[in-house]
């Protein structure tokens, strides 16, 4: 029997101007979570060259965070958490990666990672369900989500399904199997996260030739988006405890 906890896989760090005004995203996503998890949490760093890696058998479900950083550099720590992801898929354990870790787990369970052919996608963007799924319980067909990412999961892993998309990410959510989950989009964050993330990279995203000024005056409140991730909390790790 697992110990009732969630383990978070930090994969990177929130833009200083950021997390100096909310946190990093594990303040994030345990704000989201909120009492839907009344049980522990674990932090490790998976950047770190000599991290202890729990037996995944040993944790209730894990969450692997976004990150600056992009799969494709394929950095030491991430070949050896893409191994990490493998152990976790054939445990059978609830895994969900968001952002840099929904990309982590597409390349290490055989997808392919690459910048997003369809540019960059930063702030609140519609998101469209095409499949149901216990991580989109009662939530509607179509619904705003919070995005900022560069890279996408290009080619999908073996067996993976597609879950829900948006206009420029067509793998916005997918499943391998009962317990992995991927989301592209950050459910953790809020709008005055993702306004700080607009700000942040406003000089950026006009040399990509995108409208920085229009893309922060069209973030707002996205009630919907935190549901996604309290659901995989609720319907994978609580319900195992």
């Amino acid at each position: 029997m697992s110990s009732a906890r969630i383990i978070v896989l930090r994969t990177g760090d929130a833009i200083p101007s950021v997390a100096e005004k909310c946190g990093q995203f594990f303040d994030y996503i345990t704000r989201t979570v909120g009492d839907t998890w009344s049980y522990g949490w674990e932090l490790v760093d998976v950047r770190l060259p000599d991290v202890d890696l729990p037996d995944p058998r040993s944790a209730t479900g894990f969450i692997i965070t976004g990150s600056p950083s992009s799969v494709t550099e394929r950095a030491p720590w991430m070949l050896r958490t893409e191994e990490y992801v493998r152990r976790i898929a054939a445990a059978e354990v609830p895994l969900l990666g968001i952002c840099f870790g929904h990309q982590l787990i597409g390349q290490a369970l055989g997808g392919e990672v690459a910048k997003n052919p369809r540019g960059r996608e930063i702030g609140t963007v519609r998101l469209e369900v095409s499949e149901g799924d216990p991580i989109l319980e009662g939530q509607p067909r179509v619904f705003d989500v919070q995005a900022t990412h560069s890279d996408s999961v290009v080619r999908l892993p073996p067996g993976a399904r597609v879950l829900a998309s948006t206009e420029l990410e067509p793998n916005t959510i997918f499943s391998v199997g009962p317990y992995v989950r991927g989301v592209q989009h950050h459910p953790e964050m809020d709008d005055v996260v993702i306004r700080g993330y607009v700000e942040a990279r406003y000089a950026i995203i006009e040399s990509e030739g995108l409208d920085a000024g229009a893309i922060l005056r069209n973030v707002r409140p996205t009630p919907e988006n935190g549901r996604t991730l309290r659901n995989f909390v609720r319907n994978f790790c609580v319900a195992r405890v």
